[in-house]
């Protein structure tokens, strides 16, 4: 039996904080002291713990933490992809920064294995595994095309973006098969894309899928460092053309700024609140979280709120997550004893 949500539901964005043998081990894996059983066994017990945390914590709708994927929510698809090559990585040395990320070329039509990303295992596991709502994540279309050059195969970054929506499409359908009924698509808040090309792309992607539809318009947040300009204004109106039930945004580490774009353009539409600040170490206590929904429950309804941090915690020491977690339902449910 799946538990019911309450009034303002607290939710997760997608990954969480793991535990030091998760690391230890994937330094196993990559100098071949991990067989593959080995590695099944690791990450089994690792969706677990990350299960139990958000549990324990108190969050009513949960994920798996994205611990199956290796190096980021996206990085370790690329590794399975068929049809691009990796290009060599410009700066090495220093500080990390994005522009160490490795990029790739497309030498083919862009194809997937035949089981397809391995989300719907991953999604099949989380379910059979916990009796609070859930929901699957997926990097987006814009997400898996931006790092790929189009080469002489495609014409353009969007033109790969429109081939990953097909993939991403059909992982969609098989998530919906397995059970899923809350989607939530990633996307970046890239700059050069404007938010009707991203809402264009969302539906490319999400065409036929039946199930509730989140849209998530990151910044970035590898090693906790953002990537692009910290404003949605660019993209409203233009990104609620995405038939997405739900657009879960950043707020709390750009201390709530631009809530007032959601009371112009909210139009009815569930809010997925980012108030927990992934970034910054600060545990916020309950008051501080209560505080914070007080201030986005002025230009979104209650039974149109969901609170989350602002992006996932797979950037963030595990202790620190579950601080921030446990804040997070605490301070969820002294606002729902106001309202009541």
């Amino acid at each position: 039996m799946t538990a019911p949500s309450p009034l303002i539901p607290t939710a997760v964005v997608g990954s969480h904080g793991k535990p030091g043998w998760w690391f230890a081990s994937v330094k196993a894996l990559e100098r071949d002291a991990f067989g593959p059983a080995d590695l099944e066994e690791m990450l089994d017990d690792a969706a677990n713990a990350a299960i139990r945390d958000m549990e324990t914590a108190g969050i009513d709708i949960i994920t798996d933490g994205e611990v199956r994927r290796l190096d980021g929510y996206v990085d370790s698809y690329y590794a399975i992809i068929k049809g691009i090559e990796p290009l060599p990585v410009r700066r090495k040395a220093g500080p990390w920064g994005y522009d160490q990320q490795t990029r790739y070329e497309a030498v083919g039509r862009i194809e997937t294995p035949s089981g397809g990303l391995g989300i719907v295992k991953e999604f099949e596991y989380l379910k059979t595994h916990t009796a609070r709502r859930t929901k699957a994540t997926c990097a987006g279309p814009l997400t898996f095309g931006s790092r790929i050059h189009p080469g002489k195969t495609y014409t353009s970054v969007v033109d790969v973006a429109e081939r990953f929506a097909e993939v991403i499409n059909a992982e969609l359908k098989g998530l919906v098969e397995a059970g899923a009924d809350f989607i939530q698509l990633d996307e970046p808040a890239r700059g050069n894309v404007s938010g009707e090309e991203m809402a264009r792309l969302f539906n490319l992607a999400t065409e036929g899928v039946r199930a509730k539809l989140g849209f998530h318009i990151c910044f970035g947040n590898r090693f906790g460092r953002s990537r692009f300009l910290r404003s949605y204004e660019g993209y409203f109106p233009g990104a609620l053309k995405a038939r997405a039930d739900q657009f879960v945004l950043e707020f709390a580490g750009r201390e709530l700024s631009e809530l007032d774009l959601w009371k112009k353009y909210g139009d009815g539409r569930e809010l997925g609140a980012g108030i927990i600040d992934v970034k910054g170490f600060h545990p916020e206590t309950a008051e501080d979280v209560a505080g914070r929904i007080r201030k986005v429950l002025q230009v979104c309804p209650a039974e149109k709120l969901t609170v989350n941090p602002d992006c996932g915690f797979g950037w963030s020491p595990r202790y620190m997550c579950n601080q921030k977690l446990r804040g997070l339902a605490a301070g969820a449910a002294l606002v729902r004893k106001e309202i009541a």
